[in-house]
């Protein structure tokens, strides 16, 4: 018999001059390609300064493993950006600090992910683990706003917490506000 290793998850709210702010602007420049984050500079200053936007350190004990970037609307949280440490995933951290995330809020979580393009794409991966979660693929024509000027509009897929018969409704809203807020379009 194995002796699984005891998780002790935490999320951290942080700002710049968190000690720690550096190993998660460094593991959101790993974990996501550029045309899927913003400039460093900006990110910073929405970190500190817009209120609508949180950043979270995920900790293992006193350990950095992980962050989670959201914000928090009048109708439901959109989660921009989710990562473990390379070295570290596949071992139940993500779960758990994605299970305590959505357990800290009674609102519908959204976030967008990209397009499966084979079989055996990350991108299913990726898409199973939401969905062990209990986001749901959701059917709507999405398109995610370029971070840059000059950048191209990304296809992507929406995926969202609720049952789809309260999701409906929301669409156009949940669309619009994240395009508007986020964005900036």
């Amino acid at each position: 018999m194995t002796k699984q290793k005891k998780l002790m998850i935490a999320l951290q709210p942080i700002h710049t001059d968190h000690a720690l702010y550096l190993f998660v602007e460094k593991l959101l420049q790993s974990a996501f390609p550029k045309d899927e984050r913003r400039d460093d500079a900006q990110q910073r200053a929405y970190t500190d300064r817009n209120p609508k936007f949180h950043c979270l350190l995920i900790r293992d004990f006193d350990q950095p493993v992980g962050l989670l970037t959201y914000w928090d609307f009048a109708d439901f949280v959109y989660i921009e950006h989710f990562a473990i440490h390379e070295n570290l995933r596949n071992g139940g951290l993500g779960q758990q600090a994605m299970r305590m995330f959505l357990q800290q809020t009674e609102l519908p979580v959204v976030l967008e992910v990209e397009m499966p393009h084979t079989k055996r794409d990350m991108t299913r991966r990726r898409i199973a683990f939401y969905r062990r979660q209990g986001f749901s693929l959701r059917r709507m024509t999405y398109r995610q706003p370029p971070y840059r000027e000059g950048d191209r509009w990304l296809p992507m897929k929406i995926m969202s917490t609720g049952s789809a018969k309260k999701w409906l409704p929301m669409t156009e809203t949940v669309r619009d506000t994240i395009y508007r807020e986020v964005y900036g379009v």
